[in-house]
C-alpha cells in the first residue's frame, strides 16, 4: 500500500482518481489563479463508459461534463478554449477505445503542432488480455502490446498508458507539468484501458489537495538583448515577424510600444495576426504567401529579419524564398530554443513580453532609419487601397466582365463578404478561421487592431476546427457583448457541422458565416496555379450518371451540388439566415447578434473571385510529365522560385 506523509490514503477507481485529480488542479500566471481544466467534453462508449463515465457522473459538481457529436471536433473545441485562455486553460476530453480515440488523433496534431495545451483520456483495450481480442482491439500478432492509441505517440506531447492504477500518481504530474511549460505544451495523453479504469487503489489523500502549476516567465539574458539590440542599431532595413506567442505572453502592447518608440516595422503571421494592438505607420499587414503583396516586397529587401513568437513556416517565409536580400541576418525573440535558432538568428530564449521590454530599453532612443521609415509608408500606403477596393461591398463586383468566372445568382466576392463582417465588427469580437481560402483571406484585410481579434490556426491547417474551436472561443470568453464568427467555406461546413447541436444543447452563442462558393476553392486555385487544370475540387455533379465502375463514367463537371446549407444548420438546431446582397447581410448581421444559441448566416459568394496575389512562391510542384497537359510553362515558373529558395545559417 503507497501512503502519502500523513500515512492517509482514499480508495478509489482509477477513473475517479483521474477526474478528482484534474479537478483540484490550477494555473497561476501573473498572479491570476484559475481552475487549469474547469470542464470535461466527450462521447460515452463501452470503452469509457463504466469507468470514466461512472467517475464523471459521480463527480459532476467537480468536473461538469459536456455532450458532443464528434471526438475530434470536440478536441478541437478544447484547443480552441486553451488559445483563448492564452494557454493557461484548457479542456479535458474522453472517447471511447478504438474509433472514438482515433477521432482524436488529428486533434491531438492540431494542438501539438500549434503548442497549444489539450488534454485527451482515450480509453483503451483490456490491460489484463484475458478477455482479448475484445471489441476494437487492434489485435496484431508480432506486437500484443500495440493498440490504436498508439496512433498519439508521434502527434502528443506527453503519452501513458495507464496499466495499474497506481501509475496515475507520477503520470497525472507529469501529464500537467507539460501542459502548463511553454516551451514543451501541447496535446497530453492518458491512454486508460477500460478495466484499469475501474480497478481501485488506496491514493494519498494529499494527492487530490488543490496544487497549482505556475506558468512561468523566462527571463532574457541581458547579453542576448544586447546582441539582438547592436543587430537591429546596425541594420539599414530591419523587419519584425510576430507569431502567435505574442498573443501567448499577452505581449501585444509591449510589441505595440517598442514599434511606437522605433517605428520598427512589424508584420503577422497566421497566428500572429493582431499582433500590435493598434495601427500606424509601423504596422505592415500579413507576411509570406497569404500576405499583403507591399509586404513581401519589404521582406524581400530586408537586411535583418527579427522574428518574434513564430516557428517561420513555409506559408511565411515564403518555403525559403521570401527573403532576398543577400545580406539578410536574423535575430529571434521565442520561449522554444527550437525555434529560437532557426534561420541562425542570434537568438533570445525567453518570455516575449518580457524579451520585447528588454529590447525597447536597450535600444533606448533608437528609431529606425529615415528611408526605410519612409519606405514602409510608401508600401502601407500602396496596400490600403487594393485593400479597401477589394474588400467594398457597396460596390457591385463586375461579373460582366469576367465570362470566366461562373454565375451562380451570388452578388458578392469573399472579400467583400469579410468587409461586411469587419464592419459590423465590435472591439472584443473575434472571427475564428483554420483552413481554405477564409483563413489566407483574413490574413491579407482583415484588421484585428484596436479590439478586434482574429483567431486564425494554420499551423495545421485543418479544416473542421472553425466551428467547434469557436464554440471553444465563447466559453473561454462569456461576454455576451462579445460576437464570436467561425468563417469559412461551404466544404468546411458540410465536412463538421454536428458540434452545432451541442450548442443548442449547452445555449452556447456564436455565429457561422458559410461563404458558401461550391467547394474546396482555394485548393482549385492552388491546382490551377500549379497544373492549369482543375480536377476534384468543386461541389459537381457526375457527368452522364454513369456507374463509377464504368470506364465512362464521367467526370465531376456537372452542374453545382444543390445543397440547402440553411436546412441543414436549422436542422441541427441552430438559428439561421440567409443573405445574398450586402443590405441582406448587414441586417442578418444585425438581426442575431443578440440570440443565445448557436446562429448560422448563408451567404452566395462569386466562385474563382479571388483577393490580390501576395506575389510569393510556394514549393508545389508541378508534374514533370502528364499525358494530354503541356506542364512546360508551370514547371519553368516553378523552377524560376526553386532557384530563389536560401538556406539562411
Amino acid at each position: 500500500m503507497v501512503h502519502g506523509a500523513s500515512g492517509r490514503t482514499v480508495r478509489l477507481t482509477a477513473a475517479q482518481a483521474v477526474i478528482r485529480y484534474i479537478s483540484a488542479q490550477y494555473s497561476v500566471a501573473d498572479g491570476v489563479r484559475e481552475r487549469f481544466v474547469p470542464a470535461a467534453l466527450g462521447i460515452f462508449g463501452h470503452g469509457n463508459v463504466a469507468g470514466l463515465g461512472q467517475a464523471l457522473a459521480e463527480h459532476a459538481d467537480r468536473l461538469p461534463f459536456v455532450q458532443g457529436r464528434n471526438e475530434q471536433a470536440l478536441g478541437h473545441m478544447a484547443t480552441g478554449f486553451a488559445k483563448a485562455s492564452k494557454r493557461r486553460r484548457t479542456l479535458a476530453v474522453t472517447a471511447s477505445i478504438g474509433p472514438g480515440a482515433t477521432n482524436l488523433v488529428t486533434a491531438a496534431a492540431l494542438a501539438t503542432v500549434n503548442r497549444i495545451p489539450l488534454l485527451l483520456l482515450p480509453g483503451d483495450t483490456y490491460a489484463t488480455r484475458r478477455q482479448g481480442p475484445v471489441l476494437q482491439q487492434l489485435d496484431l500478432p508480432g506486437t500484443p502490446d500495440v493498440t490504436v492509441n498508439d496512433a498519439f505517440r508521434p502527434v502528443s506531447r506527453f503519452f501513458d498508458r495507464i496499466t495499474r492504477p497506481e501509475q496515475l500518481l507520477t503520470a497525472l504530474p507529469q501529464a500537467f507539468r507539460v501542459l502548463a511549460s511553454p516551451e514543451e505544451t501541447g496535446a497530453a495523453v492518458l491512454a486508460l484501458p477500460q478495466d484499469v479504469q475501474s480497478h481501485a487503489f488506496d491514493f494519498p489523500v494529499e494527492f487530490f489537495e488543490d496544487r497549482e502549476w505556475v506558468i512561468r516567465r523566462r527571463v532574457p539574458d541581458a547579453g542576448e538583448i544586447d546582441r539582438v539590440a547592436d543587430l537591429i542599431r546596425g541594420a539599414e532595413r530591419p523587419l519584425v515577424i510576430a507569431g502567435g506567442g505574442v498573443h501567448y505572453a499577452d505581449a501585444t502592447v509591449a510589441l505595440t510600444e517598442l514599434a511606437r518608440a522605433t517605428h520598427l516595422p512589424i508584420s503577422e503571421t497566421f497566428a500572429g495576426k493582431g499582433a500590435i494592438a493598434e495601427d500606424g505607420p509601423w504596422s505592415v499587414f500579413g507576411i509570406g504567401l497569404e500576405g499583403s503583396p507591399t509586404t513581401n516586397r519589404l521582406a524581400e529587401r530586408a537586411d535583418l529579419i527579427v522574428h518574434v513568437g513564430t516557428r517561420l513556416t513555409d506559408f511565411a517565409t515564403a518555403s525559403q524564398s521570401l527573403f532576398a536580400n543577400s545580406e539578410v541576418r536574423f535575430a529571434s525573440i521565442n520561449v522554444v530554443e527550437h525555434d529560437a535558432v532557426k534561420q541562425g538568428a542570434a537568438a533570445v530564449v525567453a518570455d516575449a513580453k518580457l524579451a520585447i521590454a528588454a529590447l525597447a530599453e536597450a535600444l533606448g532612443d533608437y528609431r529606425v532609419p529615415a528611408a526605410w521609415a519612409a519606405e514602409v509608408v510608401t508600401a502601407r500606403e500602396a496596400w490600403l487601397p487594393l485593400r479597401d477596393a477589394a474588400t467594398d461591398a457597396d460596390t457591385r463586383f463586375p461579373l460582366e466582365q469576367h465570362p470566366e468566372l461562373p454565375d451562380t445568382g451570388a452578388t458578392l466576392t469573399q472579400g467583400q463578404l469579410i468587409g461586411l463582417l469587419q464592419e459590423h465588427a465590435l472591439p472584443g469580437d473575434t472571427v475564428v478561421a483554420a483552413a481554405g481560402g477564409p483563413p489566407g483571406d483574413l490574413q491579407k484585410v482583415w484588421d484585428a487592431t484596436n479590439g478586434q481579434h482574429a483567431h486564425l490556426e494554420f499551423g495545421f491547417s485543418c479544416m473542421g476546427y472553425e466551428l467547434p474551436a469557436a464554440m471553444g472561443v465563447r466559453l473561454a470568453d462569456p461576454d455576451p457583448a462579445h460576437r464570436v464568427t467561425a468563417f469559412i467555406g461551404d466544404g468546411t461546413f458540410v465536412m463538421m457541422p454536428t458540434e452545432i447541436v451541442t450548442a443548442a444543447q449547452e445555449g452556447i452563442p456564436f455565429t457561422v458565416v458559410i461563404s458558401e462558393n461550391h467547394g474546396y476553392q482555394v485548393i482549385r486555385r492552388l491546382q490551377m496555379w500549379r497544373t492549369g487544370e482543375h480536377f476534384g475540387n468543386e461541389f459537381r455533379y457526375r457527368e452522364g450518371g454513369g456507374a463509377l465502375a464504368d470506364a465512362d463514367a464521367g467526370r465531376l463537371e456537372g452542374d453545382y451540388l444543390r445543397i440547402d446549407l440553411a436546412q441543414i444548420a436549422a436542422g441541427l438546431g441552430a438559428h439561421v439566415r440567409t443573405a445574398t446582397t450586402a443590405d441582406e447581410v448587414r441586417a442578418a448581421l444585425g438581426e442575431t447578434r443578440a440570440v443565445r444559441g448557436p446562429v448560422v448566416i448563408v451567404v452566395p459568394t462569386i466562385p474563382h473571385a479571388d483577393l490580390p496575389a501576395s506575389e510569393v512562391w510556394w514549393d508545389v510542384s508541378p508534374a514533370e510529365t502528364w499525358e494530354h497537359v503541356d506542364t512546360t510553362e508551370k514547371l519553368a515558373e516553378y523552377g524560376a522560385g526553386l532557384a530563389q529558395q536560401r538556406w539562411h545559417g
